[in-house]
């Protein structure tokens, strides 16, 4: 049974705080979940049945949450909310974890994370295009967006292309070249990299574009668990039909091995179940943006885990990279602080003082030039 007090002293802290602990530890799980994907795929377990059985758990884990949690608050449902659902499950689940999936399948999981590393830049672009980030780069605070985002992404660019002299060797070499650990994952030899490359930027533009979507949709359907459960619904109508065609092996469908059952429950558990409940939450919070560029810390979590749990060597280019990500993140959530500061400030200009209440000559177009920040206004401290 959940201690009361842990719930007290989670709410006594601050939202800003809530949202970065929540982004730091969905990176630390989507971590992981770039190792059990690959060793699944390397025991043989099907690219398709893998899918639907990690969204079926998830389902399972959603649903009761969200239909006795969210009884009062979940809005009507229609037609043209059902439409929204399914087309968001097209792009966020079934197109986002087919490609990774498949992509994965021709590369490996330090590539694959290295490459998601684009999701910050193409988030930012897309909710710039439409409109839900305002960029301005007449201001400081949109110079500073712009900036933290670049240095995110070759940060974790650095910590993937350059290794530099070692910094840090927990073991000898001797004693990690036949670890049954990396031994697992596979090198990806003799498959097609330049496929693996395609299918894992469309994999990167469907999770943009997923993270960029929901955020209108959440404001008509706030939700959230509910909204998550009916996606992951729709993604496993949608992987069942594909398997109809594709995956007709009825033994595909059987789990072989403790490993294999192991990966579908940490995938459809941690990596789909908690992972889309918490991403669903900061979206709601603190914006897609802010969602997107806690991205590239994935890669600097994927780097430290490695040489902790795998013994593996830490280089000058992962200390590099490391500062790089953290100075521009630090740039990028400044920036966003500034950005609500100068709505706030805006906002109060715009409200008419008690000794203005009779006066019929405050100027119009106060109003009309308030700009407003990405997060809610019940968010005002992050």
């Amino acid at each position: 049974m959940a201690d009361p007090n842990t719930g007290r002293m989670w709410c006594s802290i601050p939202e800003r705080f809530q949202l970065h602990i929540a982004m730091l530890a969905l990176q630390f799980g989507y971590a992981g979940f770039h190792v059990v994907s690959r060793a699944a795929l390397n025991m043989g377990i099907s690219k398709i049945v893998f899918p639907v059985y990690r969204n079926i758990l998830a389902l399972l884990l959603l649903l009761p949450f969200a239909y006795f949690l969210e009884k009062k608050e979940r809005p009507p449902l229609t037609l043209s909310l059902l439409v929204q659902f399914f087309l968001l499950a097209v792009v966020g689940i079934t197109a986002n974890q087919g490609f990774y999936l498949l992509g994965l399948d021709h590369t490996s999981p330090t590539f694959a994370s290295a490459i998601q590393n684009s999701v910050p830049a193409i988030t930012f672009i897309m909710a710039a295009v439409l409109r839900i980030e305002q960029v301005r780069l007449n201001r400081k605070d949109g110079i500073s967006k712009v900036m933290g985002t670049i240095l995110c992404v070759v940060g974790a660019s650095v910590i993937t292309l350059y290794k530099g002299p070692t910094i840090y060797s927990p073991t000898p070499p001797s004693q990690r070249v036949n670890s049954p650990i990396l031994l697992s994952l596979g090198d990806a030899s003799g498959k097609n990299w330049t496929l693996g490359c395609i299918f894992l930027i469309g994999h990167c533009l469907s999770w943009a574009a997923w993270l960029v979507l929901q955020s209108p949709i959440l404001k008509k359907y706030p939700a959230r668990l509910s909204f998550t459960s009916y996606q992951c619904f729709f993604g496993v109508l949608q992987f069942l039909v594909i398997a109809a065609f594709l995956e007709r092996d009825p033994q595909a469908w059987l789990i072989h091995s403790g490993g294999e059952l192991l990966s579908v429950f940490y995938a459809g558990v941690v990596a789909s179940g908690i992972a889309f409940a918490v991403q669903i939450w900061c979206i709601d919070r603190g914006g897609p943006v802010f969602v997107a560029v806690y991205q590239p810390v994935q890669t600097l979590v994927v780097a430290i885990m490695a040489s902790l749990a795998l013994g593996e060597e830490f280089y000058l280019g992962g200390i590099i990279g490391a500062v790089l990500i953290i100075t521009g993140l630090y740039f990028v959530l400044w920036g966003k602080n500034e950005e609500r500061k100068f709505a706030a400030a805006t906002q109060k200009a715009a409200i008419p003082s008690p000794s203005d209440h009779g006066n019929n000559h405050a100027p119009s177009h106060i109003k009309s030039s308030l700009a407003q920040p990405l997060l809610p206004q019940s968010t005002e401290n992050v």
